[in-house]
């Protein structure tokens, strides 16, 4: 049986993401195969912020996907119909010898095949740079004696976590998570303990006491999202931080969007809340973007009411 048409609405939306010089192109090149901003930005000849607002106007349009691999987001060309159809009809009517679509091609074939092919993912990230300098902007002048990372989403912030501390530990979400985290802190000579979370969709107390707190750092990347999950997650990541210590947290922009009592609450302003509901204090708070990815990253300290009362909370 056929796949059903694609109305009126949907075919406009098709045309009015496609139709346009630059966006052309990039769904050409996915179409190939998927691949990351920095390699469509190369081919293009653009930059990253530029070539990501073209691919999430693709993205939303439902023309290509998102798929993650390893540190990496990459674009692919959409495999569902009838939006795969649509590409398809489209680049059918594409001579194959367009000299800018040649010479697209060229440039990414330069670009991907001088590329380092030992390289690990986490140190081509933009993105998991750009988080590190974030959080080494605001680390503490002196070795702290003991560290803890929630979450290994992002594996430079483990090694920039693994060598500000003397001590280091790390929660991951799942087992895979865990075991990509083992093979890089033994890469790179990272003297840092991995445990597996006893759930991998929520923070427990069960997962700090593993851990060994109490730390002078605590950095939460990307252990949950949003809303009450996030609230919990950092009360109990609190628990596990020394009086005068910090926490990092670094969680996706979309994850932290939503309403709160049919109000629209802003991730920063969702941020700062659930921060200073669990007990921490925002220091910093900054909006960072690379690859395509939209992340807030926040660095808070105990509030002054959680470290006068019980010293460690």
């Amino acid at each position: 049986m056929p796949d059903k048409p694609a109305n009126s609405e949907k075919l406009v939306s098709w045309l009015r993401a496609a139709g346009e010089t630059s966006r052309l192109r990039l769904l050409a090149l996915c179409a190939e195969r998927d691949l990351s901003v920095s390699d469509l930005a190369q081919a293009v000849g653009q930059s990253e912020p530029r070539v990501s607002r073209h691919l999430k106007i693709l993205s939303e349009a439902g023309l290509i996907v998102r798929v993650r691999q390893g540190q990496w987001v990459h674009y692919k060309v959409t495999d569902s119909e009838p939006a795969a159809a649509f590409v398809n009809g489209l680049f059918a009517q594409l001579d194959k010898s367009d000299t800018v679509i040649a010479r697209d091609r060229s440039r990414l074939l330069a670009a991907t095949s001088t590329a380092p092919k030992t390289q690990a993912p986490a140190s081509e990230s933009r993105l998991g740079r750009a988080l590190r300098a974030f959080m080494e902007a605001g680390a503490p002048t002196t070795t702290a004696h003991s560290a803890l990372v929630i979450g290994v989403d992002h594996l430079e912030l483990l090694e920039a976590t693994a060598r500000s501390a003397h001590a280091c530990a790390a929660i991951a979400h799942s087992r895979r998570g865990a075991q990509a985290a083992r093979s890089f802190a033994e890469r790179e000579e990272l003297t840092c303990r991995v445990i597996l979370a006893t759930n991998g969709d929520s923070l427990v107390e069960r997962d700090i006491e593993n851990a060994g707190s109490p730390f002078d750092m605590v950095v939460v990347d990307r252990f949950t999202g949003g809303g009450g999950a996030l609230a919990s997650t950092l009360a109990v990541a609190k628990r596990a931080l020394v009086a005068g210590g910090k926490l990092w947290l670094f969680e996706r922009y979309d994850s932290l969007e939503g309403a709160r009592d049919r109000v629209v609450e802003h991730p920063i302003a969702r941020i700062r809340r659930v921060l200073n509901e669990v007990g921490l204090t925002c220091e910093r708070l900054s909006p960072i973007e690379a690859d395509g990815e939209h992340m807030l990253a926040a660095v808070a300290t105990l509030s002054f009411q959680t470290t006068s009362t019980t010293g460690v909370a």
